[in-house]
């Protein structure tokens, strides 16, 4: 794995583990793992590559693929393919005849583009894989933004959008698979980007910054750490959209209603990335104010957001339950700027918002039989999971779902110079051969209560070590057992010091319990938990037919629930949630749960699990 130059540790309290140094034992995210390695190397790159080489004058026996692929957006896919292939290529989970596939892919693409950009029909350093809507100007899609003529058919649909994911995927390559050409080829797309923005008059840059750019900045910020060209930084700077950042960091009410919720999320994950890069706090503040705003006031119970991909005004929830919210994308967002802003602050709440989000929006967003992810996810009761297609789709969603499987060990371990902090609770193990440690955890939660965790030494010697497990924020009770160590809590970590030898165990309990989530909106709807496991009602698969919405966008076409109001037996609805767990009933060791008390005989079980079942989340109890 490639460091940066630009040396940012100093800000950081906790450091990301090399993916080659985590490998994931859970049987449900090696499953998904090996779903996402088989799709990826389905697909043909030849084909992903063909309209770079159109766009570039060369000849191809290739024909791009469908879908959003032959449109106006095409190759935005390649970019997150290419970030794919080289984060499978570094994950310890990978066997070694798919490592070496993905990097010859990564070397064919890489090579590729490279031969598209010396041979470019644009300005120096330009790469693009759309469809061309102008033979005689490659670049008309950025020349149209710059006028405010977006029609997706014939003008521009999210050029910039585009050029982030190619940009990204591109330091990405170069980041986890160390293949010098990744950077050379994104040193002068930078350089692209910087000769064309900085040449914006004031007028102009507006107009471009108010129309989807992805996370430009955060790309360039993220290209600036390698080259350290000054070109690079101030492009960065010109995506950062000021007036937004203020108006979010003021406090204003619905600061973020109407505002599209994947073009907001990444433009203050690229302000983080500035505070990273620069040191500047007011960026860090922009950053943690975004994500406040979002937690505290837009976020459903799966951690994911939108509804129509927009978000609305501040605790509006309940009201916008449809089939069409907490667009796949947003969540990925999210998880990107959370898990850096865990490192820069060590604060739990980005630890417990990752738990959440992970397991039961991304986890959740994969078909785990044929590896389909998912562009919406329905709040509304009685709707059911709809998964892209293999060949015909490539939405946006198909592309961050590349990425959100071939990383999943990335956020489970964090290290500092005194030991390892553990935040998530999946069977795994972590080598810090600095320490010279191997921590493996065999989780039963929420099976079972309890996770167990062996110390493994690479040489007999003792060690002086700290492991910070986290307290979740779900637990009613958690309790460890070790020998002969010192034990104290802090910031919502137990903390265990001391001398350790090689098979030393720690036992670590965290009592699951039936928990309500409601939402702002409405005071009588509640979702439930058990544990970190969001569960939903079983509503069978009665008539499951689909439709189409947006840009070929498939969701539900309809919604079967029943009564969605839930009458309690006895005592008041207050009583009744307040106690729920009792209501809750377990089946066995199952994660099936039979609610009691009510005129409706509902079961519940892990949402995340489901695939092709209708469900509901949320019910209303009066």
């Amino acid at each position: 794995m490639q460091e940066c130059i630009k040396n940012v540790n100093n800000i950081k309290k906790f450091q990301a583990f090399e993916p080659e140094s985590v490998q994931m034992l859970d049987s449900y995210c090696v499953n998904a793992f090996e779903k996402e390695i088989a799709y990826l190397k389905k697909i043909d790159i030849e084909r992903l590559l063909a309209g770079f080489y159109e766009n570039a004058g060369i000849a191809s026996d290739k024909i791009r693929y469908g879908g959003w692929e032959n449109s106006l957006i095409g190759g935005h896919t390649l970019g997150h393919f290419l970030a794919a292939i080289s984060q499978a290529y570094a994950n310890a989970s990978c066997p070694k005849e798919d490592r070496d596939l993905f990097f010859s892919k990564v070397k064919r693409i890489v090579d590729a583009l490279n031969e598209c950009q010396l041979n470019t029909k644009g300005k120096p350093g330009f790469i693009f894989g759309a469809t061309i809507n102008n033979p005689d100007n490659v670049e008309y899609q950025f020349d149209m933004v710059e006028e405010n003529k977006t029609d997706i058919f014939k003008e521009a649909w999210v050029p910039w959008y585009t050029m982030h994911k190619i940009l990204d995927g591109l330091v990405n390559a170069y980041r986890q698979t160390g293949y010098e050409p990744a950077l050379k080829v994104a040193d002068k797309l930078g350089d692209w980007v910087y000769n064309r923005a900085s040449k914006w008059s004031e007028e102009t840059h507006k107009t471009v910054l108010s129309i989807e750019y992805g996370g430009m900045n955060d790309a360039l910020y993220d290209l600036y750490s390698y080259t350290l060209k000054e070109e690079h930084l101030i492009a960065a700077h010109l995506f950062d959209e000021e007036d937004l950042f203020k108006k979010v960091a003021s406090g204003e009410k619905n600061a973020l209603n109407n505002l599209h919720a994947n073009t907001t999320i990444p433009k203050f994950a690229g302000a983080l990335n500035r505070y990273i890069i620069t040191g500047d706090e007011t960026y860090l503040e922009y950053a943690v104010k975004f994500w406040d705003t979002v937690v505290k006031h837009h976020t459903y119970a799966t951690g994911g957001n939108s509804e129509w991909e927009h978000f609305g005004e501040d605790d509006v929830l309940d009201a916008e339950r449809t089939n069409c919210n907490n667009e796949t994308c947003n969540t990925y967002n999210m998880l990107k700027m959370t898990r850096k802003l865990f490192m820069i602050t060590g604060d739990k709440k980005y630890a417990d918002y990752y738990e959440n989000t992970f397991i039961n929006a991304i986890l959740s967003s994969q078909n785990p039989a044929t590896g389909m992810t998912m562009y919406f996810q329905p709040m509304a009761t009685g709707y059911f999971k709809v998964y892209s297609t293999e060949f015909t789709k490539f939405w946006c969603c198909t592309g961050s779902g590349m990425e959100n499987f071939t990383k999943l060990g990335d956020s489970i371990y964090f290290k500092d110079e005194e030991g390892i902090t553990v935040n998530l609770f999946f069977s795994s193990e972590a080598i810090y051969p600095e320490l010279g440690i191997k921590l493996v955890q065999e989780s039963e939660i929420p099976e079972k209560d309890t996770v167990r965790f062996i110390v493994h030494l690479t040489d007999d010697a003792p060690k002086e070590i700290k492991i910070r497990l986290r307290i979740p924020d779900w637990a009613k009770d958690a309790e460890v057992f070790v020998k002969d160590k010192n034990i104290t809590k802090e910031n919502g970590y137990i903390c265990i010091d001391g001398s350790w030898n090689d098979g030393d165990t720690i036992v670590y309990t965290c009592k699951c319990a039936v928990l309500p989530k409601g939402l702002p909106d409405c005071e009588n709807v509640f979702a439930f938990f058990y544990g970190p496991i969001l569960l939903s009602a079983d509503l069978g698969t009665e008539n499951m037919t689909d439709t189409t919405t947006g840009v070929d966008v498939t969701i539900p076409s309809e919604k079967i629930a029943g009564n969605e109001m839930l009458k309690v037996t006895a005592g008041s609805v207050k009583d009744f949630i307040a106690n729920i767990d009792s209501h809750m009933k377990r089946n066995g060791e199952t994660l099936s749960f039979n609610l009691e008390g009510t005129d409706r005989s509902l079961t519940f079980s892990p949402h995340y699990k489901k695939a092709r079942e209708r469900y509901g989340i949320y019910w209303y109890f009066e």
